[in-house]
C-alpha cells in the first residue's frame, strides 16, 4: 500500500499501532514500561538502520501527550536541568553513534537503576541538581544506541521524591525532550524517516488514546500501590539490563 514503508505489510502496520495504544496506557498509569514495550515490537518488524529512529518520532507524539495531559503536576526545575544534560548527550552520542560497545552502557544503566531504587542517598547539597544534568547527558547518549531509557530517566527523578502525578509528569517532559532531539540529531546524519511518516501519525494517534485511559487510571491508584509496582518494575528493568549486558539468554527467547 502507498501509505506503508518499504517492508511493512497491512496486517504488521496494524500490529504496531495497536501495540502503541497499550504501551502509552502502561507509560501513562506507571511511567514506565511502554517505550521498552514498543521498542521490542518496533526490532521485530522494522529495519534496523531506522529502527531507533522511528522508535523516537514515535515516543516524542506518545510522550508529548502525556506531557500535555498532566503538564500542570511537572516539576519544570528538575526538567530544565535535564534538558542541558539532553543536550550535550545527544550531541555526543550522535558523534559517537554505534561506536561504544553496547553491553558496557546496558550493564552501566542497569547497575544505576538499582543504586537509585534501593541504595539510601546521601543528603548532600546540589546532588539531586547534578546528578539530573549528568544523568540527561548519560541517558541521552545511551538512547542514540538503544532508543529505550525511560527507566534509567525515572531512577534520577526517584531522590527528589515527587509523588505519582509529579513523577509521571515530570518524566513526560523528560521524555518528549530527549525524543525530539533524537529525531533531530538522526535526521541531520542522513536517517531517512519520511517513508514511514504516515504510518507514525496513524501509531501517534492511538497512543494519544491509550495515554488519555492510562492516565484516567493514574488518578484512582492508591500512592503506596504505585510506589511500590514503580520500585518492583525498576528492578525487574534493572535485572534484565544486566543479563542482556553479560549476554545470557533466557531459555525459549
Amino acid at each position: 500500500m502507498i501509505f506503508l514503508p518499504p517492508g511493512i505489510d497491512l496486517a504488521t502496520a496494524l500490529l504496531l499501532i495497536g501495540v502503541s495504544f497499550f504501551t502509552s496506557a502502561l507509560t501513562a498509569a506507571f511511567g514506565i514500561g511502554g517505550g521498552v514495550a514498543m521498542l521490542g515490537a518496533l526490532a521485530g518488524t522494522v529495519a534496523p538502520n531506522v529502527v531507533i529512529a522511528v522508535h523516537g518520532v514515535v515516543q516524542v507524539g506518545s510522550n508529548l501527550g502525556r506531557a500535555i495531559l498532566q503538564r500542570k503536576h511537572a516539576h519544570w526545575p528538575a526538567i530544565a536541568r535535564f534538558l542541558v544534560g539532553a543536550l550535550i548527550g545527544v550531541a555526543l552520542g550522535a558523534w559517537l553513534f554505534v561506536s561504544l560497545p553496547e553491553r558496557f552502557l546496558l550493564g552501566t544503566l542497569g547497575v544505576f537503576i538499582l543504586v537509585m531504587v534501593w541504595v539510601p542517598k546521601p543528603q548532600i547539597p546540589g546532588l539531586s541538581s547534578a546528578g539530573l544534568v549528568v544523568g540527561g547527558a548519560f541517558a541521552s547518549i545511551l538512547t542514540m544506541f538503544v532508543g529505550a531509557t525511560g527507566s534509567f530517566a525515572q531512577a534520577l527523578l526517584l531522590p527528589l521524591k515527587l509523588d505519582r502525578k509529579g513523577l509521571i509528569a515530570t518524566h513526560a517532559v523528560m521524555m518528549t525532550a530527549q525524543h525530539l532531539l533524537k529525531v533531530i540529531a538522526f535526521s541531520l546524519i542522513g536517517v531517512a524517516l519520511m517513508p514511514w511518516l504516515p504510518l507514525i501519525a496513524a501509531m501517534i494517534v492511538s497512543g494519544f488514546i491509550g495515554t488519555v485511559m492510562g492516565t484516567r487510571l493514574l488518578e484512582k491508584m492508591p500512592e503506596r500501590l504505585f510506589q511500590t509496582i514503580l520500585k518492583v518494575v525498576l528492578t525487574l528493568i534493572a535485572l534484565d539490563l544486566l543479563r542482556r549486558a553479560a549476554g545470557l539468554r533466557i531459555p525459549g527467547f
